[in-house]
């Protein structure tokens, strides 16, 4: 008894000494050491408080080319759907659940319902894009199911032509407004193109006996007619625009996606029309355009397959602007080509990416007249990209007035301009 008593005081005598140490050195440590070590204990640190650093660039400065030269084609906005209320997604309040919801980690049905109104309506993958005569800019949604009109190119304002309401849009693809504002859309699941009037109504369907795949469409206003791609069959079928009667088709099908000489398709899959009635196909597995007059006969094409400037890799949009120019999306370069009437390439921009100018994805692209705005759309992840055309007189325009500031700001040569009182040689003139 007498040495377990001894053990006994002396393993307490040791244990005492041992927390005296420990407090000795935790009474040294330095302030911020002591609060680093209760964080530490808490799990968190002062530097998960701290917001990371926003840096802001000024978007009018994205430009190509790049300055001095003058600028062709400037960025103007990107848009994504229905503005969000970040604030209130940020919110710290949380909802109040029942311990039912608790026990699963279930969302509460309210919770999830709160968030989608305060997020609203995005784009997810997006395919055709069209302008009407105000401005406004159409999106055709396939992962949403609805047409996105946004009110001159802007988020606010929004609005939706939703699929089960006011039409039925199961499977839309491509987008073409014309001069009296009608929509006319394409639809992959019921093989037909839907016309709505300038109130989005329904005014009329055609082509489900003729197309298979219909995916790009745009309309000749002088002419009267309407241009539909149906990818699967190789062709382009040509309808009245008004009483939307076939009257011919451009290309051969049945070929099982073979064809490569002058006038055939292989996978095609957007058409553009210019002020002469001129049409234009991107033959997309084929990776180049095909040129065709307004009754169907070949004209020329041009591009060939490659990573190159000025070569494609499954061409998907095409439009043509104001000055006859031939804007060209390539989905697996992501980027925009532009070639003018003979096929040769004039300026070309982007790279996969998600800032503004590079793209993912990239399918759709249109030109918005009113604007001089070039549209582009995006599938991953959907969204819409926005570009100012400056045209051909307008740099021209820019050049006269930088040639006239070069010639003012330039000095004269000696002698030229005497002054009084002194040599000519040897006096400058001042300005």
């Amino acid at each position: 008894m007498t040495i377990r008593h001894s053990n006994s005081t002396t393993s307490r005598g040791i244990l005492w000494l041992l927390v005296a140490v420990m407090l000795m050195a935790l009474c040294g440590l330095p302030a911020g050491a002591q609060t680093q070590e209760k964080n530490k204990k808490k799990g968190s640190t002062s530097g998960q408080a701290k917001q990371p650093t926003r840096i802001a660039f000024d978007i009018s400065k994205i430009v190509w080319p790049t300055p001095p030269e003058i600028a062709r084609v400037k960025f103007e906005n990107l848009l994504t759907g229905q503005q969000i209320d970040w604030a209130s997604l940020n919110s710290n309040q949380k909802p109040k659940m029942s311990w039912m919801d608790r026990l699963a980690g279930a969302q509460p049905d309210y919770q999830v319902k709160d968030v989608a109104k305060k997020v609203g309506f995005q784009l997810i993958r997006v395919f055709g894009v069209a302008a009407d005569s105000k401005g406004n800019i159409y999106a055709a949604d396939q992962g949403v199911a609805a047409i996105f009109i946004f009110p001159n190119g802007k988020a606010d304002g929004l609005q939706l032509i939703k699929n089960g309401e006011q039409a039925h849009l199961p499977k839309i693809n491509g987008l073409a407004v014309d001069d009296n504002d009608r929509l006319f859309v394409t639809d992959l699941k019921l093989h037909h193109v839907l016309v709505l009037n300038a109130k989005h109504e329904t005014e009329a369907t055609f082509g489900a006996q003729y197309l298979v795949s219909p995916a790009g469409v745009a309309l000749d206003t002088t002419n009267r007619f309407a241009y539909v791609v149906d990818t699967q069959q190789d062709q382009v079928l040509v309808f009245d625009a008004d009483s939307y009667k076939l009257l011919r088709r451009i290309g051969t099908t049945g070929k099982k996606h073979t064809l490569t000489g002058p006038g055939d398709f292989s996978l095609p899959t957007n058409v553009a029309v210019d002020k002469d009635g001129n049409v234009y196909v991107t033959d997309t597995l084929n990776d180049r355009v095909e040129i065709f007059d307004a009754d169907g006969g070949f004209i020329s094409e041009f591009g060939t397959d490659g990573d190159g400037p000025g070569h494609f890799a499954r061409p998907k949009g095409i439009a043509i602007d104001s000055d006859g120019h031939i804007w060209v999306a390539d989905e697996v370069q992501n980027r925009v080509q532009v070639f003018d009437k003979d096929g040769r390439l004039l300026i070309y921009f982007g790279e996969l990416g998600a800032y503004p100018g590079q793209f993912d994805a990239l399918y759709g692209i249109a030109f918005d007249k009113l604007n001089n705005r070039i549209i582009t759309s995006e599938q991953f992840p959907g969204r819409i990209q926005t570009f100012r055309y400056v045209t051909d007189s307008e740099a021209e325009a820019e050049r006269a007035r930088r040639e006239a500031e070069q010639s003012k700001a330039a000095p004269k040569p000696a002698g030229s301009t005497p002054q009084k009182g002194g040599d000519s040689a040897n006096n400058t003139v001042s300005r």
